[in-house]
């Protein structure tokens, strides 16, 4: 019986083993689940050198002619045009998104009223008018006399009536007035400053302190037109911008709707009461062009400004006496400022369209723009939407026709109300804080795509810096057969790194010049804003000048910033090509030891300005030292894990850890408390400042005022801010290491 029953189980066993190898070998592979073979792909080099082919300069070029059409102010019929316009394309069947839809916020905005428009005069004592500034900028085309062209003005500048003697106050820093106020009583006076050096509202914050009434601000011409001031120089001879036109611009100093702080602005929100609000105008401001300006400067009193105050008008910039030369027709004259500003509740939209990834759907790679412009917007911000409009094309037709679904998410944003504090950014992460905290992979920001022709800009995080270099190696650069992007941008902009030689140099995300800021300042989102620019050795142009102006057409951005739409479309690829690397990467391109790198040098000039005075006040910077070199050891760390790890063979879990860690890294770096009197600002390493110091923000900006003022209390908060940076850096470091 025991040999029947031994000899039955071997048979058994056999059998089985036999049934084990014929399933193992005779079983398809393609008959797992198709999620097996998704979830280990990587990016695919051919897909992306097809999407680079196929975005067209042709196509953005007419996405720009229909976006300028007519002029899109935040919130007019002309930005609800551009919706329709932006909504039209992301759902069309053929090339469309797969979702798009729109989002609404209640938003407070300021505007001219169009019934009273704002007036600068001059006034002699009978208050007769010897002088007024223009009201709108002189007509060169159509576009200008388009009766939706809004009059150049200051937003959230209060109405008021101010008259007072005139004094030039150079950029309306706090230091300027400061200079002013040893020689003249500012009380009751009228500033007249340019642009630069401060934040628009705040040339009006700190005119008030010394009990100035009104402030005019202008653009000098040597600050934008490399001092060219005639017509014959100057737009629509040349791209410079001409005598009249003026810079219109938000004069307020935090970003997101105003009323709503911290809350996205629904209607039925909680608002704060409007005299409530900070970082705006407390007394009546006005722009005006450089002709204007010229007439009001060129007349003042007084003492000589300093050397550095003197700039491209052709003659000598006084002080003021305050007031006029006693030589000047406009002696013992006032200026008169009549500004009828309101604000008002209006709604305002977002448009957004999704591809849904298909690994990782609950991991989002975002690029956005804002649509709405001060006038016509070709350059400010229609140039990026044009671009982005031609990706989504491209990738749109691609998910259409079944030839790519990315890995995780792509969400496009479309942001309205930029213009007025990069509302309608803000407003979206304030109403998705959590979602977006825990999920968002990157941000791509392109506002103004091309400033000029010469060659590619980029300010991100660090850890960005290798995927944007490795996609820009991929672009031709405009005007060249065999010559990269990258090849191209090293010549204009380099520097020399330990870790890689001579690159292109990368800046930094400080600060809230476009909607990246509530993604890096707020949420700690890896960022990158980028665009195509001018040879700076060849213009110190501040900016492109027809920024913020009536002149800023089709006509000025075809003929002057880019013909052809070739460094559009090298933008365009080059941004596409990011972004794609960002949503089907298996291993998220972010490099940490590029990271290091930077907070190395951070810690370096720290250590060179700040540690010998520090250890005079007994405070040490060795916890900052460790956790700088903490950070570069974990970083080294990470990146040998993955050298020596088969990502493409281990388990989706250890890829979607690393990716976990590498994502959320940034957040490490957010302090909601270091920074109480800046709204929106929680990352310690790129918070703005105004020391002017390439250093941790909150270490440079205490160390300025206590070494000014010498105070215990300013040296304690010195203190607070190295434990700050130290401990988020340290924090950073443990994100990078193993779980434990």
């Amino acid at each position: 019986m025991m040999k029947e029953v031994l000899i039955g189980t071997l048979c058994g066993a056999g059998l089985f083993t036999i049934g084990i190898l014929i399933g193992h070998f005779g079983i398809k592979k393609d008959s797992a689940p198709s999620w097996v073979n998704d979830v280990g792909k990587d990016v695919d080099e051919k897909l992306i050198q097809q999407f680079l082919s196929e975005v067209d300069a042709a196509q953005i070029q007419e996405n720009l002619r229909e976006l300028t059409k007519k002029p899109h102010m935040a919130t007019t019929a002309g930005d609800e045009e551009t919706v329709q316009f932006v909504l039209k394309r992301w759902q069309d069947p053929e090339t469309g998104l797969e979702k798009a839809w729109r989002q609404e916020y209640q938003v407070y905005l300021s505007f001219p009223n169009p019934e009273q428009p704002n007036k600068v005069t001059v006034v002699n004592q009978a208050d007769a008018v010897l002088f007024t500034v223009r009201e709108k900028e002189k007509p060169y085309y159509p576009e200008q006399e388009d009766p939706e062209v809004v009059q150049p003005y200051a937003a959230y500048s209060p109405a008021g009536h101010p008259k007072g003697k005139l004094v030039y106050a150079n950029q309306g820093k706090a230091s300027d007035y400061e200079y002013l106020n040893k020689t003249i009583d500012l009380r009751g006076t009228i500033a007249i400053t340019r642009y630069g050096g401060a934040g628009r509202g705040d040339k009006a914050i700190n005119a008030a302190v010394y009990g100035v009434v009104g402030v005019l601000v202008y653009t000098d011409p040597l600050d934008m037109n490399d001092g060219h001031l005639s017509e014959d120089k100057t737009y629509p001879n040349s791209w410079y911008l001409p005598p009249t036109g003026v810079e219109r611009g938000a004069y307020s100093r935090d970003f997101g709707d105003l009323l709503t702080p911290y809350l996205a602005a629904k209607e039925e929100t909680y608002r704060i009461p409007p005299e409530d609000i900070t970082g705006i105008p407390p007394i009546p401001t006005q722009p005006i062009g450089f002709e204007d300006a010229r007439a009001l400067i060129c007349e003042l009193g007084g003492e000589k400004a300093p050397s550095d105050w003197q700039r491209g008008f052709n003659c000598t910039y006084n002080l003021g006496g305050p007031g006029f030369k006693s030589t000047s027709h406009f002696n013992n004259s006032d200026v008169q400022l009549d500004i009828f500003n309101y604000e008002k509740i209006v709604n305002s939209s977002n448009v957004m369209g999704v591809i849904t990834g298909s690994v990782e759907p609950d991991r989002y790679v975002i690029y956005g723009n804002h649509r709405d412009s001060w006038v016509h917007g070709a350059i400010d911000p229609s140039s990026g939407t044009s671009v982005m409009l031609e990706i989504t094309r491209v990738l749109g037709r691609m998910v259409k026709q079944g030839k790519w679904r990315p890995r995780r998410s792509i969400i496009f944003g479309s942001w309205g109300a930029e213009e007025f504090g990069l509302i309608g950014s803000a407003e979206y992460t304030e109403e998705y804080f959590t979602k977006l905290s825990e999920r968002t992979v990157g941000y791509i920001n392109v506002d103004i795509s091309v400033f000029a022709n010469a060659t590619l800009r980029a300010s991100a995080m660090p850890s960005m810096q290798n995927v944007i270099f490795q996609a820009s190696k991929q672009v031709t650069a405009p005007g060249f057969d065999s010559t990269s992007v990258y090849d191209n941008w090293i010549r204009y902009s380099n520097r020399t790194s330990p870790t890689h030689g001579v690159i292109p140099r990368v800046g930094y995300l400080n600060g809230a010049g476009s909607d990246y800021a509530a993604f890096v300042h707020y949420l700690g989102i890896a960022s990158i804003d980028m665009s195509y620019t001018y040879d700076r050795s060849k213009t110190n142009a501040r900016i492109y000048p027809a920024y913020h102006t009536a002149y800023d057409t089709f006509d000025y951005a075809s003929k002057y910033i880019d013909p052809g739409f070739v460094s559009h479309q090298a933008v365009g690829r080059t941004a596409g090509n990011i972004l794609i690397r960002l949503a089907d990467s298996l291993l998220l391109p972010f490099n940490c030891g590029d990271y290091a790198e930077s907070l190395e040098a951070y810690l370096n000039t720290a250590v060179t300005l700040y540690e010998a005075k520090l250890k005079a006040q007994n405070i040490s910077m060795e916890p900052l030292k460790h956790a700088v070199a903490n950070f570069r050891k974990a970083a080294e760390q990470l990146d040998k894990m993955i050298q020596d790890s088969d990502l493409a063979n281990e388990t989706p879990l250890k890829v979607r850890k690393i990716n976990d860690q590498l994502m959320l890294m940034d957040r490490a770096f957010l302090n909601p408390l270091a920074f109480t009197h800046e709204y929106g600002f929680r990352h310690v390493i790129w918070a703005s400042s105004s020391s002017g110091k390439a250093t941790f923000p909150g270490i440079a900006d205490a160390f300025a005022k206590a070494e000014s003022s010498g105070l215990a209390t300013d040296w304690q908060k010195v203190h607070y801010h190295l434990s700050v940076a130290a401990q988020a850096i340290e924090g950073a470091a443990d994100m990078l290491s193993e779980v434990i």
